[in-house]
Formats: C-alpha cells, sequence, structure tokens
C-alpha cells in the first residue's frame, strides 16, 4: 500500500460517494431544476412574444374586415346600383302599359 498512488479525483469522487451521498442527490436536484426553470422561461417569452404576434395580426384582419363590410355596404347602396343599370347598360323603369304578364297554365 505505500506505493500505490491514488489521484486526487479518485479520493474525492470515493470520498462523496462514500461520506456525502444526501448533498449531492441535492446538488444534482438543485442544478436540474435550475435548467429546467431556465428552459421554463425561455418558451414563456417565445410563447408571449407569438401570442403579441397573433394579436396585432388579428387586429389588422378586423380591421381589413370592417374596411370590406363597409365597402360592400357602399358598392350595394341602391342609388349607386340604379345609377350604373341607367348608365352602363342603358336600363330603364317600365311603364305599366308597357309591362306583359305571360300566364302559363
Amino acid at each position: 500500500m505505500a506505493g500505490e498512488r491514488h489521484g486526487l479525483t479518485g479520493i474525492i469522487g470515493s470520498d462523496l460517494l462514500k461520506n456525502a451521498k444526501i448533498p449531492l442527490i441535492l446538488l444534482v436536484v438543485v442544478l436540474v431544476s435550475a435548467i429546467v426553470v431556465v428552459t421554463t422561461a425561455h418558451e414563456t417569452r417565445l410563447l408571449t412574444a407569438e401570442r403579441e404576434h397573433l394579436v396585432v395580426e388579428r387586429d389588422a384582419l378586423d380591421i381589413e374586415w370592417r374596411n370590406l363590410i363597409l365597402e360592400e355596404n357602399a358598392l350595394g347602396d341602391h342609388s349607386r346600383v340604379e345609377r350604373i343599370a341607367v348608365e352602363k347598360m342603358h336600363m330603364q323603369h317600365v311603364n305599366p302599359a308597357q309591362e306583359n304578364i305571360v300566364v302559363s297554365q
């Protein structure tokens, strides 16, 4: 035994495994817990940023929808439809004397 040489890391490792199992286990648990906390915080930040992006996109789509509703109402206005019918299609109102009623039996 006098001629044997042991490395310092081997002596420390064997001493920790023999005498300090609980603190070593607690150290591993604390390190794993810290890694989980950091990972969770990072994922939460990513999800929050994505949510904010989706809220902005939703607002933009809502504004576009309102503009399309206004445009639809403007294009479907009765006076506009009547004006286009008269100007472009040369349509006119029919007098009751010009009406022909067709009855099929």
